[in-house]
């Protein structure tokens, strides 16, 4: 009998990827995130990177982390809710659950792990859940792990979740409703205040994943929620500091049924290592930063209306885009790899998003704003896309 190869699934699969040009070719950031960084040895202007306000490298977030450093240590040695749980955790959700307009919040290691561990304990078997056909693979993560009935309607189609309801109800015990605020790839918001109305008269849930609209959008960036005035009918919101708050860490926000729920149901959060008190305390630091700063939002706002301008200007198609996230549409998936690559060489790092992460006629050149980048970098930018358009074919 032939010995079977425990791991050869994994090579095959790999090299599968490789033949195709589908794998993951990962650059290196020597030095720290910011406008500017040094990537693979060359100095870039940084247009893929999620840290929209540029609160990573601000001096009160990185000071706050060196203090709790100081005087909390490293690290926990243990989950929260064992040996685990520390001032300066609780300190965090009482601020979250204040700039939220919240009764209080729980904090995760990650917004995945929100979405993972949280999204399978609040639907369940005779249940029925209802998911934007384009959410996030952490939510699609979530709701494969329940045994709730799922209905997915068309993206930010009100109308077809509507048409979903109505054949949902009322065979279902719970009424589950869950939407991205603002969608990764294309930068369109989702109608999170009509989604609201829907469920109100339907007794639904609404559960919001404000990951790329936390920081951005709302009153002083407190979401998609703030931003269609509907926080008092938004049962969940899950965001995270990982993007324009700059440090790491998810967190849901509701009431304070939803916190002792989810602490005593949600297993990414019982079973999860406690964040340490450096990123703790920076995650402290960046909310205070966005409650008396607010120069960082409104610059990331002028700096993203005047590169769709230009980019649109110059001939780009820049899709559905309605936020800092702005899609440079080039359908071929390797025409999207060669504008990327030239435009790296040109001094512009701005990855290509390609199939199975988009459709495969829907390859694009994801760029994200920066509050940190001058009227400078985004012209050299530009005239980098401009040069390196034409020489892909993409501009005519």
């Amino acid at each position: 009998m032939q010995k079977r190869d425990p791991e050869s699934f994994m090579r095959e699969e790999y090299e599968k990827l490789v033949a195709a040009d589908l794998d993951w070719k990962l650059r290196t950031l020597e030095g720290p995130t910011g406008p500017r960084a040094v990537v693979d040895g060359k100095r870039s202007i940084v247009l893929c990177s999620n840290n929209y306000l540029n609160l990573s490298n601000h001096p009160k977030v990185k000071e706050a982390g060196r203090r709790a450093m100081d005087t909390h240590g490293a690290g926990s040695g243990s989950v929260r809710p064992i040996a685990g749980n520390m001032d300066l955790h609780e300190e965090l959700e009482r601020r979250i659950a204040r700039f939220k307009h919240r009764q209080a919040a729980l904090y995760y290691m990650s917004g995945f792990a929100g979405n993972a561990g949280l999204i399978p304990t609040l639907a369940g078997e005779g249940d029925a859940l209802f998911t934007d056909e384009l959410n996030h693979g952490s939510i699609i993560d979530g709701v494969r792990l329940t045994k709730a009935t799922r209905f997915i309607y068309k993206h930010n189609d009100v109308a077809d979740l509507e048409r979903a309801l109505k054949e949902a109800d009322p065979k279902f015990k719970k009424l589950l409703i869950i939407s991205d605020g603002v969608f990764s790839m294309d930068g369109d918001i989702a109608p999170v205040g009509d989604i609201a109305n829907l469920a109100e008269e339907w007794g639904a849930m609404v559960y919001i994943d404000d990951a790329h609209g936390e920081g951005v959008l709302g009153e002083g960036g407190r979401g998609v929620a703030s931003h269609f005035h509907v926080e008092e009918k938004i049962h969940v919101e899950l965001g995270t500091f990982s993007k324009a708050l700059g440090v790491v860490g998810g967190y849901v926000a509701g009431s304070n049924d939803l916190r002792n729920y989810a602490l005593n149901k949600s297993r990414t959060w019982l079973l999860s290592g406690t964040p340490t008190p450096s990123t703790t305390a920076s995650c402290i630091a960046a909310i205070d930063v966005l409650e008396t700063e607010p120069q960082h939002v409104q610059k990331l706002w002028e700096n993203t209306r005047f590169f769709k301008k230009e980019l649109v200007s110059l001939g780009f198609d820049i899709g559905r885009s309605e936020t800092p996230i702005t899609p440079i549409m080039c359908g071929d998936p390797t025409t999207a790899k060669k504008l990327s690559q030239r435009v790296f060489e040109l001094g512009v790092f701005a990855l290509p998003i390609v199939y199975p992460m988009v459709a495969k006629d829907k390859a694009r050149i994801r760029t994200i704003m920066n509050a940190g980048l001058t009227k400078d970098d985004l012209n050299e930018a530009l005239a980098a896309f401009e040069k390196a358009g034409n020489e892909v074919g993409l501009l005519k």
